[in-house]
């Protein structure tokens, strides 16, 4: 059974569900959930990626058990995220789906703890006509203030993505959900295109791939998440 607890992360605290591993052979695995969604949408996956690393998985500010501060951005979301890792090992790999996805893309960049990066479903963002926002009806796990504040950072991208995606030094694994997503299939491999060491592969499950077809989706990640690091070669001695 995961175990819970809250983090002090600069102005907000972030509830982390973490599922622990008896012996890990491979460093942990931190899971970034998309808009809307809470720690506890990685459940389908979330026991089998524990078998062999600890498994923690975050509410992002404004979700879940997280601060709500009112407040929102994919950078603030980035900046949070990037002051919880070292709490939670010092060498680390990032899952992020959608919105969890940008966020994990900026951590990668201004974190060096950060081993290996898996994007769920997450395109090169283009500008978009933005779809009328309507608040769904009753009690919702999240502040909707984050779907108002955040959205048009994703209807009216920075050009700067296209350099943060340059930028990414390390290994990334693109997995796309597919034609039944939303996310066109294209937008995932023009995002393949941009960063340096990436691959893709595609799933077609929709847009929450890890939920819908979490035996599908472990089959793609976890040969990419247990790919151990090249050892340097040691110097060559010059002899006389």
């Amino acid at each position: 059974m995961p175990t819970s607890a809250s983090y002090e992360c600069g102005e907000v605290s972030l509830h982390v569900r973490t599922w622990s591993c008896a012996a890990p052979t491979h460093p942990p695995v931190v899971l970034l959930p998309g808009t809307g969604l809470t720690a506890t949408d990685w459940e389908p996956v979330a026991a089998n990626l524990a078998h062999a690393r600890r498994v923690h998985a975050v509410d992002l500010r404004g979700h879940g058990a997280s601060s709500w501060p009112g407040t929102y951005s994919i950078e603030l979301m980035a900046g949070d995220v990037a002051r919880l890792l070292p709490r939670l090992g010092a060498r680390l790999d990032l899952v992020g789906h959608s919105l969890g996805g940008l966020v994990a893309c900026l951590v990668g960049v201004s974190s060096p703890g950060v081993r290996r990066l898996v994007l769920e479903d997450v395109g090169l963002l283009r500008p978009r006509t933005p779809a009328p926002l309507e608040r769904p009806p009753g009690t919702l796990p999240f502040d909707w203030a984050v779907v108002e504040q955040v959205r048009p950072e994703v209807d009216s991208p920075s050009r700067r993505w296209r350099e943060v995606l340059r930028s990414l030094p390390v290994p990334v694994l693109a997995v796309s959900g597919g034609s039944t997503s939303f996310v066109p299939v294209e937008w995932v491999e023009d995002l393949v295109a941009v960063v340096p060491d990436a691959a893709m592969v595609t799933v077609d499950a929709g847009h929450e791939i890890h939920a819908g077809r979490p035996a599908e989706f472990l089959e793609a990640v976890l040969p990419f998440l247990s790919r151990e690091e090249p050892t340097p070669s040691a110097p060559q001695v010059a002899t006389t």
